[in-house]
């Protein structure tokens, strides 16, 4: 089984052992998605929802972001971590958003990067979710899961997004990568996979070596 057949296989048991492949994430506007993934950054989507549900009551628009008060923000983002940082972000990409693109989301990885606190996860998030154009969103399941697969090295987020692209099916990656989340969650745990009950052992490098060591 070479790259390309192993990576379809993982596709495919993913979508059987998880039809629906949707972003954790609870946002109804495209800008409030890219809000909510700059704000996931090292907190959990969990987290990020709850402070949302009031971020987005009390912001309704992006001419609300860009003008909201830094400390105001902050105060509201908190909880989340990094809240300085995440606060001047959003406010910054918010008025990058209507000064330079009238409000509307740019639907390129290369454009999207250019905002204020936007890396290529974030990005291809944004690309494939509300644009639904090919994309491969490297976040740390992703990484993590690809790798133990053997289907990338490596942890930089940039070259797996490129070993991927070269492997996958690019036409499913984007829901390949929401169902690698959900895996992660459930089966393939950090330091702890469940590698007896993975739909994809039979093909996983890490499986294979694991099952090998139980002989």
């Amino acid at each position: 089984m070479d790259l390309k057949e192993k990576a379809l296989a993982a596709v495919e048991a993913l979508e059987k052992q998880y039809p629906d492949a949707i972003c954790s994430l609870v946002y109804e506007r495209p800008y409030e998605l890219l809000i909510s993934t700059r704000l996931a950054a090292q907190c959990t989507d969990a987290r990020v929802n709850i402070v949302t549900k009031d971020l987005f009551q009390k912001y309704t628009c992006l001419e609300d972001f860009a003008n909201a008060p830094l400390e105001e923000m902050e105060n509201m983002v908190r909880t989340c971590g990094l809240y300085k940082t995440k606060a001047k972000d959003i406010i910054a990409m918010a008025k990058m958003l209507l000064e330079e693109y009238d409000g509307i989301l740019p639907d390129t990885v290369e454009e999207l990067t250019r905002l204020p606190g936007i890396g290529r996860k974030t990005a291809n998030l944004v690309v494939g979710d509300i644009y639904h154009k090919p994309a491969v969103v490297c976040d740390t399941h992703c990484i993590r899961i690809t790798n133990l697969l053997g289907l990338s090295k490596g942890k930089d987020p940039a070259k797996v997004e490129k070993q991927l692209r070269a492997i996958l099916p690019m036409d499913r990656a984007n829901d390949f990568c929401h169902r690698l989340v959900i895996h992660g969650r459930a089966v393939c745990v950090a330091n702890h996979p469940k590698c007896s009950s993975c739909c994809m052992k039979e093909f996983c490098s890490h499986g294979q070596e694991v099952e090998g060591n139980n002989l």
